[in-house]
């Protein structure tokens, strides 16, 4: 599925800078892929598109002369089909940006694309740690979040309250595989255990074999290395089996907004997370969730608003540089700072992640929900400082380059 919304931006003041920018065909066009309608589709899917049109329209306030073109494919969670609607973009439809993404297995097929045609792609619900380690390119952008940034500090915290043993269900590609072999290695370094993991297809429907071994494993741990459809099924189930009155303690490794809502906080209730961004965190972020709200029906996830900061800041980028090109536009995007709701003060470090502060929640009780959507208690703040893996400790061949 594919179609194109045509959108004229542009400001006064800065309209003698943009009638002498070269677009090339006279318009910037941007594609947001993702998943539009399976396990993947709520937590990013139609809403991202929503968060790409109120970026534009906020664009639209200070730049009224450039054309705009949004095209959206739905990739299917398959890396051969994202890769072929994004190699057509760039070759055929004259694509300068692609955004979202969604799907690890499917991001790092793209990469390699985007890598050889010099063209920018900024990730937003990718997980896998390659984008921004071996497989890292210059024109691969990290928006939102890596595996790292997801699970050291929620696993150190969790180990040093005692639980130092840990089991794991993953969903089986590579987004499920990247995230247990991170949570392994934090483990081990916290001198705790992992007593094993298991992997289901993506979109499985029944998880009572892999329940039933991650209470067999007597883990204090059983820790959720999937998201969007699979993590609700997964965990409603877990009440099914009477898993909830155990002793172990469940933990979403990744968990959206919209996940909490499609289980229902009985059954969300007490689970941890860590997120890059909520909705609820202050006057701003409200301030966007109820527009986006008005033409969604839900409230923005991490992702989506990640979305709408990376396409904001693309489009900036590209008039401060009075082009599209590739080159041009990184240069600008490296130099100016992220300064939105979505964060402040951010910048792109030489791996190509924003860095930006995270958020350890906890989803309330339901008695404690007094606003719909509002489902979480932030339990600490994450100091981007702490967040990310360190540069010295990276694989990414930017920063080798750099050092010779």
């Amino acid at each position: 599925m594919s179609f194109g919304l045509m959108l004229a931006l542009g400001s006064a003041a800065l309209a003698e800078r943009s009638a002498a920018a070269d677009f090339s065909g006279g318009v910037v066009r941007i594609g947001i892929v993702n998943d539009q309608s399976g396990p993947l589709s709520d937590l990013a899917g139609p809403g991202s598109v929503i968060a790409a049109k109120l970026a534009v329209e906020d664009f639209q306030k200070a730049t009224p002369d450039i054309k705009v073109e949004i095209i959206v494919a739905d990739h299917q969670n398959k890396p051969d089909i994202g890769a072929q609607i994004v190699r057509k973009w760039f070759d055929v439809d004259g694509v300068d940006m692609v955004a979202d993404v969604g799907n690890s297995a499917v991001a790092l097929a793209i990469q390699s694309i985007a890598r050889d045609k010099n063209k920018i792609v900024i990730y937003s619900a990718v997980g896998t740690t390659e984008i921004g380690g071996k497989q890292c390119s210059r024109t691969g952008l990290m928006w939102l979040h890596d595996n790292y940034n997801l699970v050291a500090g929620s696993v150190r915290k969790l180990v040093s309250q005692g639980y130092d043993s840990w089991f794991f269900i993953a969903a089986d590609y590579a987004f499920g595989r990247n995230m247990v072999e991170v949570s392994q290695r934090v483990l081990a370094e916290g001198k705790a255990k992992s007593l094993g993991a298991v992997f289901h297809p993506l979109g499985n429907a029944d998880y009572g074999s892999f329940l039933l071994q991650a209470q067999a494993s007597k883990a204090k741990v059983v820790a959720f290395a999937n998201a969007g459809e699979q993590l609700v099924t997964v965990m409603k189930q877990w009440h099914e089996f009477g898993m909830n009155v155990g002793t172990q303690k469940p933990v979403a490794e990744l968990m959206f907004l919209t996940d909490v809502h499609a289980m229902g906080v009985e059954t969300a209730k007490g689970l941890t997370t860590v997120t890059a961004w909520y909705w609820a965190l202050n006057d701003e972020t409200r301030a966007f969730g109820a527009r986006f709200y008005k033409l969604h029906k839900a409230m923005p996830t991490a992702p989506q608003a990640a979305v709408y900061s990376a396409v904001l800041q693309y489009l900036r980028a590209a008039v401060a540089a009075g082009t599209d090109e590739t080159n041009a536009v990184l240069d600008k995007m490296r130099a100016m700072p992220v300064d939105d709701f979505y964060a402040r003060g951010a910048r792109l470090r030489a791996d190509n992640k924003l860095v930006h502060d995270f958020y350890l929640v906890e989803v309330k009780k339901p008695a404690d929900v007094k606003t719909p959507w509002d489902y979480y208690n932030v339990v600490e703040k994450i100091p981007a400082a702490d967040a990310f893996l360190p540069l010295s400790e990276s694989e990414c061949p930017l920063l080798k380059t750099s050092r010779n």
